[in-house]
């Protein structure tokens, strides 16, 4: 069984195809090592990647593609050909959308059609890709559940995945291409990008500098474990959605994957504060355009086809957390 994993090198991708390989998958990854974040964090990713397949005996093979290049991503399906794919590769960060829109239609947009362009030439079981919990904008009716609208997104970033969704939608009817969309809420937990909330609180805090605080602090958020995604990824991938010529159904769907827990920033600050054993110093601020108010993932739909539901507690998350931070930036915090 062969597997491609887009964006292995980032935060969730490292995590699935971690998991996959002591499961003894074969995976090819991808990854083209983009600069938005700190790039030795990805190699180092990569490395960890590597020597797990060695030690676990299983087979990992990367290549650096950036899968907007349509000659590159044509070449990697003429050369293997995929059981499964799980698309984690995308341009991410909702401010920096704002800022840089086109880097978003380029890496989720063209990005995609490559992809989806790609699996009409192969025998694909599942094709698994990434949307998110920002397609639901300012709506209100919580739990959010994936049977609402969904079309009046705050940011080019929520759009982008939204159209994703929609593309997915259309390649399953026309090529009845067995496809998820995975609506992720907060992912949080080690390895995690340095432009998220827990990282930047816990460098700020650490290094005693001031922690910008945007909504006055009124933000709340359905922060979900990565391990538990991972593991929530890994139990899908046998369980393709299938079409249903009664109801007129193409075999696709999207699915909501969040802790159906949520909770205050200020009190997910109050936890890390607690772990690290220091008052952090706030400089409140009002909302930035973009943001969302609040989330809260209904999940029955995922749990129902995968039996599955995470289950790592906020504060157990943060600590893992926090205990690799200080392990990889060789941090020895005081009593």
């Amino acid at each position: 069984m062969k597997i491609l994993i887009t964006g292995c090198a980032g935060f969730i991708g490292f995590h699935i195809t971690k998991l996959l390989l002591k499961e003894k998958y074969s995976i090819i990854g991808v990854d083209n090592i983009n600069n938005y974040y700190d790039v030795k964090l990805k190699k180092d990713r990569l490395a960890e990647l590597k020597k797990i397949s060695l030690k676990e005996k299983s087979i990992f093979t990367f290549k650096k593609i950036d899968l907007s290049h349509s000659d590159d991503t044509n070449q990697l399906f003429r050369k293997y050909q995929f059981d499964y794919i799980i698309h984690l590769a995308a341009q991410a960060g909702v401010r920096h959308s704002i800022q840089f829109p086109m880097d978003y239609i380029s890496s989720n947009i063209t990005a995609f059609t490559n992809i989806l362009e790609g699996c009409k030439s192969t025998d694909l079981k599942h094709l698994i890709y990434a949307s998110t919990s920002s397609v639901y904008g300012s709506e209100k009716t919580f739990p959010l559940s994936e049977d609402l609208a969904c079309n009046k997104p705050l940011q080019l970033y929520a759009a982008t995945k939204k159209a994703n969704e929609m593309m997915a939608y259309a390649y399953s009817s026309l090529f009845n291409l067995p496809s998820t969309g995975l609506r992720f809420f907060t992912v949080y937990g080690p390895w995690g990008r340095p432009d998220m909330a827990l990282f930047k609180f816990t460098k700020s805090i650490i290094e005693e500098k001031e922690i910008e605080i945007f909504n006055n602090g009124n933000h709340v958020r359905d922060f979900t474990y990565v391990e538990d995604i991972a593991e929530g990824i890994k139990r899908l991938i046998s369980k393709p959605p299938k079409s249903e010529a009664k109801k007129n159904s193409p075999p696709t769907r999207v699915l909501n994957i969040g802790s159906n827990n949520p909770i205050n920033l200020l009190d997910f600050l109050n936890i890390i504060e607690n772990k690290l054993g220091k008052v952090s110093k706030i400089k409140y601020l009002p909302i930035q355009m973009g943001d969302i108010v609040s989330t809260h993932a209904s999940i029955k739909e995922f749990t129902n086809i995968t039996n599955y539901q995470p289950s790592t507690g906020i504060k157990d998350g943060i600590s893992n957390f926090i205990e690799w931070y200080c392990e990889y930036y060789k941090i020895k915090l005081g009593n």
